[in-house]
């Protein structure tokens, strides 16, 4: 599989950096995305038409998840709070504050009953959103294990990773209690499991993407080329998981085979004016989002 070249699609809405877009769950092709101008918009990625436009944060949008039925989504960022939003309204839920500082990563668990969020205080906090509604203010469970602050994290079905600028990877199983702790000794800006679970792709702020064995810990391949030191980048599979995908800071696209990290033709060009700030993958299709800072998001034809 070659790097994109072709962007069918321009979403033209945000001012300012987009810094996550993220697929609806499903075969459904529609898009969320937030930014430093504040707001979430939900998108038609093949029309490019804006469908509707999520406002209530007070500061720049980090992390978006979507339940797995579409109905509900969750966001975090400057605000110190997850916000919990009807997606068909448009309105808030609830929000839920117990944050000391910005959250940088929030996710659902599988039936969206639980969501977890990570944050610039080095903390993860767990929400059961049935106490939630029942009033409840407090986490169920919270994770004090890292050093610095979370930027990125994975809900299971039974466990929850986590990747932080001390450089961890962390792995709680919740059902044996257990915590394991991988160093990569650079700050994490992602970790993407494969569909198997049996392995991670973990990115970091030295230019460098590594393929983890969950078992043994041991890196199977590393990916370099790229230029990332600076941002929350984030790197893919496609959907085939026969090749990984990468934004960079300069605005480039890479892609490199997954069993031999050889980068995969043509070369890299710059196809945004600034850093791409994340990349994003379809579950099910072959379909590539970017977003930048430049404040663009691109659908790319594979």
């Amino acid at each position: 599989m070659p790097c994109p070249r072709k962007a069918v699609q321009s979403l033209k809405g945000h001012t300012g950096p987009v810094h996550v877009v993220s697929y609806s769950r499903g075969a459904a092709s529609y898009c969320l995305s937030g930014g430093q101008d504040r707001s979430i918009r939900l998108w038609n990625p093949k029309t490019g038409a804006e469908i509707k436009r999520y406002i209530a944060h007070g500061y720049e949008v980090l992390s978006i998840s979507c339940a797995h039925d579409n109905a509900k989504l969750v966001s975090g960022g400057g605000d110190k709070s997850v916000f919990y939003w009807d997606v068909a309204t448009g309105q808030t839920i609830r929000r839920i504050p117990g944050h000391a500082a910005r959250i940088n990563a929030v996710s659902f668990n599988e039936d969206a009953s639980v969501v977890a969020s990570g944050s610039f205080d080095a903390t993860v906090k767990i929400w059961d959103l049935k106490w939630l509604r029942a009033q409840a203010r407090s986490p169920i469970q919270s994770l004090e294990e890292s050093r610095d602050a979370i930027q990125t994290l994975y809900v299971g079905p039974q466990e929850i990773i986590t990747g932080s600028v001390d450089g961890h990877v962390r792995t709680y199983d919740l059902r044996k209690g257990q915590l394991t702790s991988d160093y990569m000794g650079h700050p994490i800006t992602s970790i993407v499991p494969t569909k198997d679970q049996q392995t991670l792709l973990v990115t970091t702020l030295d230019a460098k993407i590594r393929l983890l064995d969950r078992k043994t810990g041991q890196v199977l391949n590393t990916f370099s080329g790229h230029k990332h030191d600076s941002y929350r980048c984030r790197a893919v599979f496609d959907v085939k998981e026969e090749c990984v995908i990468f934004g960079d800071e300069e605005g480039r696209i890479w892609a490199w085979d997954l069993v031999t990290a050889a980068p995969l033709p043509p070369d890299p060009e710059r196809v945004h004016e600034k850093a791409i700030l994340w990349t994003e993958y379809h579950p099910l299709n072959d379909a590539l989002l970017t977003a930048s800072s430049d404040g663009m998001i691109s659908l790319w034809e594979m």
